[in-house]
């Protein structure tokens, strides 16, 4: 009855992160990963969960197949090597990895003891060169004192994206004092991946950043953006800005949406909102990403009429969580387009050299 099929490979990766590549090859891309970590081994990567994230942190774990004793053990190398193991037995061909900033105060200090995780640039760009599979997303705070020189060495070593969460990291990015980063961002053509909606796994310190009304700057200046979720809000809970993506993706033909975390238990995805996503006019503004390491389900889907209970069984009987998504988002409805459109969006490197 399913679907539960992988179409066939693309032609293997041979250099690392050069969009060029993929743009030739059409390849299908997560475009939605955490990495995260604990230090070892010197990474820079910290786990310090607060709050509801402290009872999230052993379920995402679970989710990756990870014990909570690895949080103390080597969560680099465990968590990594499930990433990958994941994607190579998958249907998909590469997934982008995303740093994660601090959060910042205007005037350039960190806001210290509020952020949940830290993965530094560095740590996805060294990643990214040793396995080709994955894409570097870096996260740069415009208010960092170093922000554009801190850009401008990303760029060089051959970042696709810019990822940030603006509820989260306090980050408005209609502030005129960022325009010289935007402009930036757009002449070398890095991508602004920003979390919009709901955010109910890490401490929110202002929610009014939530809606996608904060990338419009960006949008004018010429940046391509991706509004993470859509704007998607957890119901009965958080305000929905579903309705502001779809209102805005008609003014700005640069903006698009991920399906990220949308086929998961945290009620984020209504019925109405996934069949408007399959319209023909609002389809081509769809990308596909999962945010794992958020656990992965189609039960409310398969509540909501999205997708047949035979489906839903099939599906939950993956092991693999990225694999999970794809089948479940194929279920939905989503079509071959959503998994390969990352790939004509990239920048053009040369062996992750400008």
């Amino acid at each position: 009855f399913l679907m539960i099929r992988r179409p066939p490979r693309s032609t293997p990766l041979y250099s690392s992160a050069a969009s060029d590549v993929y743009k030739r090859q059409g390849l299908r891309i997560d475009c939605h990963v955490h990495v995260v970590g604990n230090g070892t081994g010197g990474t820079g990567c910290w786990y310090r969960p607060r709050g509801v994230t402290r009872w999230g942190a052993p379920l995402m774990l679970r989710a990756v197949g990870l014990p909570s004793s690895a949080l103390s053990g080597d969560l680099e190398g465990l968590y990594l090597e499930q990433i990958r193991r994941f994607l190579r037995e998958s249907s998909l061909d590469a997934a982008v990895i995303l740093a994660q900033d601090e959060p910042y105060r205007d005037n350039g200090d960190v806001v210290a003891d509020t952020g949940s995780f830290y993965v530094p640039n560095d740590f996805v760009l060294n990643l990214a060169r040793r396995h080709p599979e994955l894409l570097p997303a870096v996260s740069i705070h415009p208010a960092r004192r170093d922000a554009l020189a801190e850009l401008e060495r990303c760029v060089a070593a051959g970042a696709v994206m810019l990822k940030c969460m603006p509820n989260c990291q306090n980050i408005d990015w209609n502030n005129p004092r960022y325009t010289p980063f935007l402009e930036r961002m757009a002449e070398s053509g890095l991508i602004l991946l920003a979390h919009t909606g709901s955010e109910r796994t890490l401490p929110v310190l202002a929610p009014e950043l939530a809606t996608p009304r904060v990338l419009t700057r960006a949008l004018e200046i010429g940046v391509t953006c991706i509004a993470a979720h859509c704007g998607t809000g957890t119901m009965l809970l958080d305000p929905d800005y579903f309705d502001v993506f779809v209102e805005m993706t008609r003014q700005y033909p640069r903006l698009y949406g991920d399906n990220s975390a949308l086929a998961g238990l945290n009620f984020r995805a209504r019925p109405a909102a996934i069949r408007r996503m399959l319209e023909p006019d609002l389809a081509p503004r769809i990308l596909h990403g999962s945010d794992v390491p958020v656990p992965v389900s189609g039960a409310l889907l398969w509540a909501g009429g999205l997708m047949p209970w035979r489906a839903w069984r099939e599906t939950a009987a993956l092991a693999n969580p990225i694999e999970r998504d794809v089948q479940i988002k194929r279920a939905v409805g989503f079509g071959e387009e959503t998994f390969t459109r990352l790939a004509s969006l990239l920048r053009v490197t040369n062996g992750n050299r400008v």
